[in-house]
């Protein structure tokens, strides 16, 4: 661990700017994939019910993790999560070009997605000053919605020539955003102590909806 006052850090810092490289990739890398992935099933002539069912896989790890991730990532070093968490995405990547399961591949990719998405975002308040904190978040979303865009956009042109290649655009995505990881300073976790207590996990994510829900009750009366 390094004693540098992380504070002090600007938005042009080289940990500031790995962490958006590492977003931007990992976002582009996403969607070049989901459009990799239709053009293969449509290329194995799967079902057309599988496209859908197979949106639904990625998003449904979304909801199944959403209870545990948020604390998950709080026992590690934020950098340390998102490089695990890309990792998942590129293995996940990486099988379906060699012809496994599409749908165990994707699902993979879900899991590394919902895991990466609260140590990005937690990230930014160890890394930058308080005033600056609305600016990095701006960051982040921009650099999201360009790698959205361009991913896209790219990933519907690559299918259609050649789904391989599609595939190995997006592998040197996420490898180029593991590349971008590794820059990241190892931080202390913020809560190393609440690992895999997953009944507490529950509690926390599901109180503030009874509390609402009570709310909503007394209203109603």
């Amino acid at each position: 661990m390094s004693d540098f006052d992380y504070a002090k850090i600007s938005l042009a810092s080289r940990p500031m700017m790995a962490v958006m490289i590492a977003q931007f990739m990992s976002a582009f890398g996403d969607n070049v994939l989901l459009f990799a992935i239709l053009a293969l099933l449509k290329q194995q002539f799967w079902p057309d019910w599988s496209q859908p069912i197979l949106q639904i896989v990625f998003v449904a790890t979304y909801i199944l993790l959403a209870p545990f991730v948020g604390q998950i990532a709080d026992s590690f070093s934020k950098g340390r999560g998102m490089m695990l968490s890309n990792n998942l995405k590129f293995f996940g990547a990486l099988i379906i070009f060699y012809g496994a399961n599409p749908f165990l591949g994707y699902c993979l990719v879900g899991v590394g997605a919902a895991a990466y998405s609260p140590a990005k975002y937690g990230i930014l308040n160890e890394l930058t000053r308080d005033e600056l904190l609305v600016k990095a978040n701006g960051l982040m979303e921009a650099s999201t919605i360009a790698a959205i865009l361009l991913g896209s956009v790219t990933g519907g042109a690559l299918a259609d020539i050649n789904v391989l290649n599609a595939l190995v655009v997006c592998i040197v995505a996420y490898g180029m955003a593991l590349a971008a990881n590794t820059l990241i300073p190892r931080l202390l976790a913020a809560r190393p102590a609440c690992l895999w207590r997953l009944g507490r996990c529950q509690r926390s994510f599901f109180m503030p909806a009874r509390f609402f829900g009570r709310m909503g009750r007394v209203a109603s009366h």
